[in-house]
């Protein structure tokens, strides 16, 4: 029990100072440090020792390389006209369907994530091209949002994927595997979704207004010349990996140079843009590698404290059946993502969470779905969740209203992780399929 108290005194320690303004980085720190020199009396060369061997650890990891890049190659997409092709061409393909323009937003997320593998830039990608233009055409406002707050998380799920390369890294699992499980349950997410919508608009036309006229035989040939740019990326990120040419972390580099070359060939990249693109890379990736340092240092001085062995002891000593467990960790997980971001929620829970799963039975590369799926459902759950901030800012509504707006969504998400739990296989069968690393 005394296990448990400190686990959640590290949690309130952490949100007090967030709550004050304390960067998310420089609280973990102060959390470790208060933890290492205050109960273990660790002196304060000991302890920036250890915060010295952590970082360069850390932030020297060969996979960790496929961060930035990727990143780029979700930032030159976002600053180049290739954003636009893809609502353009996904238009007259959607408007048969009960939801009409509604479904670029799924649709898109969907395809975007596999370009770029992270959350904020797919919804800001999509978002800033469908919402105006759902707007002018006067679709339901709640619904236009939500289904963007939902599919924007995909860009965590459908690989090359951010959190899967962190995880992989942390959980020694390959990450071309992890790449692998993420597809099914991502197209699985992106169906429910639609699902939902079609069946909204079916039984409220009014929430989706058809576009007057259609679209004439011409329209539907012009929509592979505008997908195929994107599609041709897609190919060339998962062909290179399944391939066995290419690691999933050379895998960025040539999904870089890919993009870079297409949005050349197409006239869109320009000197302005190759700059802003790179220096907007640099920033997240700046952020996401300073969480992941510190939070491994947290991670450390939790290791020192022998919090994650007695919570472990602790949860196991409750006997939960397998199912319990997970339902255990979906509330767990759920309070963290209202507090964190993915990646401080990914590095700091692992060190309890994954030998839980472990010695319950759990495939690892199945938690690692699981785990994402959660971090999805944080970005839609207020505080923090950072997607209902991107999309205000698109949308210019507040932030409540977004959050509303996406409830439906992150309920259908927890829906995916029953469907995955009761049919595991969905995750599993593809990375079955692969060899090695």
């Amino acid at each position: 029990m005394e296990a448990l108290w400190s686990s959640v005194l590290v949690l309130i320690l952490v949100t007090v100072f967030l709550a004050t303004g304390v960067w998310i980085f420089a609280a973990m720190i102060l959390v470790a440090m208060i933890g290492m020199g205050v109960v273990l009396g660790f002196p304060i060369d000991r302890m920036g020792a250890i915060l010295a061997k952590i970082t360069y650890r850390a932030a020297s990891g060969w996979e960790l390389a496929a961060i930035p890049l990727f990143v780029w190659v979700g930032e030159v997409i976002f600053r180049t006209d290739l954003s636009d092709r893809l609502y353009r061409g996904l238009a007259p393909l959607v408007n048969w369907l009960p939801g009409c323009l509604i479904h670029t937003n799924i649709i898109g997320c969907t395809i975007v994530a596999a370009l770029n593998g992270t959350s904020t830039a797919t919804t800001a990608i999509v978002g800033k091209i469908t919402l105006p233009e759902l707007n002018k055409r006067e679709y339901d406002r709640s619904l236009s949002i939500g289904t963007l707050a939902g599919s924007g998380g995909l860009g965590m799920l459908i690989p090359p994927s951010v959190p899967f390369i962190i995880y992989g890294v942390l959980a020694e699992v390959s990450i071309a595997k992890l790449f692998a499980a993420g597809i099914f349950p991502g197209l699985t997410i992106s169906a429910i979704y639609t699902a939902y919508i079609v069946i909204r608009c079916f039984m409220d036309p009014s929430l989706a207004p058809k576009t007057e006229g259609g679209y004439r035989v011409a329209d539907y040939i012009r929509c592979i010349g505008l997908l195929s740019p994107m599609a041709i990326i897609i190919l060339i990120i998962l062909g290179s990996i399944y391939s066995g040419f290419a690691t999933p972390t050379e895998a960025a580099a040539v999904a870089a140079v890919s993009t870079l070359v297409i949005a050349f060939l197409l006239r869109e990249l320009t000197w302005k843009i190759f700059t802003e693109s790179i220096l907007g890379a640099v920033k997240v990736s700046c952020m996401v590698c300073s969480i992941m340092m510190c939070a491994s240092f947290l991670s450390t001085a939790m290791g020192f404290l022998h919090m994650p062995q007695d919570v472990s002891r602790f949860i196991a000593s409750m006997n939960l059946s397998p199912y319990a467990l997970i339902a255990l960790l979906y509330v767990f997980y759920f309070i963290l993502g209202m507090l964190l971001d993915g990646v401080s929620i990914m590095v700091m829970s692992l060190p309890i969470c994954l030998p839980l799963i472990l010695n319950a039975g759990y495939d690892p590369i199945w938690f690692g779905v699981f785990l994402v799926i959660m971090i999805e459902i944080g970005l839609v759950t207020p505080p923090f969740g950072i997607n209902l901030f991107i999309i205000q800012g698109i949308a210019g509504v507040p932030v409540e209203f977004v959050a509303r707006a996406s409830v439906p969504f992150w309920m259908l998400m927890t829906l995916s992780i029953i469907i995955l739990l009761l049919w595991p296989q969905i995750a599993l069968w593809l990375p079955s399929m692969v060899i090695g690393k």
